[in-house]
């Protein structure tokens, strides 16, 4: 006898958690604050209904009124929510799924790079089909001035992340023409920034070499990790119109906005829509 009151409730339950989460959804679908009848219309059942579970919903934190103008939103809770599943995406295998795809659309060398207390680091990079190809070496660390993915993490990091490294580059000799100071090496960054996406060839560290660099955001706008293209020197076209740096671009936003980036004030969304 208990039991069947017992899978009742849970029946009942279980309802109850799905229209509640059709409003949660009808909210987020929104993308600003809503008032009753507009939740209601978009969950597909009348206000009353919407009223009573937005009730609950606020006594639970994932949803807030606004009192001076009636309308609804997604609350605190909610909010910790979204920021705790973002937080634990595993940006590594998405990175991964992102240069597999990039790899098989250009048919070039590509690299997935992340930031590490020495500097940039290459952690995976894809081969091309096709008999001459560049080989990037898992485990190297990056130039911040004379590589693409090296240049995109001076370019967004703070700079207190970066100067001296920076500093070390100057001093030692391996700064690319035309840049002899700290100066001219932040005018180059803010030129990088300007653009959205690096391209190197004729002064790689690599000699041979030419590449293309966009950053990868993650949810808190920060740069995370660097998508590169890297080629023959002269074999890739790397022209700011062509399609191997739209492409480049195409997936570096699509992996940022993966992760939760809003792209809407960076650099690098303006010339992908």
């Amino acid at each position: 006898m208990g039991s069947a009151n017992e899978e009742l409730d849970g029946k009942h339950g279980v309802q109850s958690l799905e229209v509640g989460m059709s409003i949660l959804r009808a909210m987020a679908t929104g993308r600003r604050s809503m008032m009753l009848k507009e939740i209601a219309e978009a969950a597909g059942m009348p206000p009353s209904k919407a009223h009573r579970y937005l009730v609950s919903l606020i006594r639970s934190g994932l949803v807030e009124q606004d009192r001076l103008t009636s309308r609804y939103d997604l609350g605190p809770f909610a909010l910790n929510l979204g920021l705790v599943a973002l937080d634990r995406i595993d940006r590594i295998r998405l990175g991964l799924l992102a240069i597999t795809d990039l790899r098989d659309e250009t048919n070039e060398t590509v690299a997935l790079t992340v930031w590490s207390d020495a500097g940039p680091v290459v952690v995976r990079w894809e081969r091309p089909r096709r008999p001459i190809t560049v080989n990037v070496v898992t485990g190297t660390h990056l130039s911040l001035l004379r590589s693409a993915g090296g240049r995109v993490f001076a370019a967004w990091l703070p700079e207190r992340q970066t100067e001296a490294l920076l500093r070390r580059e100057l001093e030692t000799g391996r700064a690319p023409a035309g840049v002899a100071n700290l100066e001219d090496a932040w005018a180059l960054l803010a030129q990088v920034r300007e653009s959205g996406v690096v391209v190197l060839s004729g002064d790689y560290f690599a000699r041979g070499v030419e590449a293309a660099a966009a950053p990868v955001f993650n949810f808190k706008n920060e740069i995370t990790m660097a998508i590169a293209i890297v080629g023959v020197e002269g074999s890739m076209d790397l022209s700011m119109d062509g399609e191997t740096i739209a492409a480049l671009r195409r997936t570096a936003a699509a992996l940022s906005r993966r992760l939760g980036a809003t792209l809407d004030s960076l650099a690098m969304d303006a010339d992908i829509q």
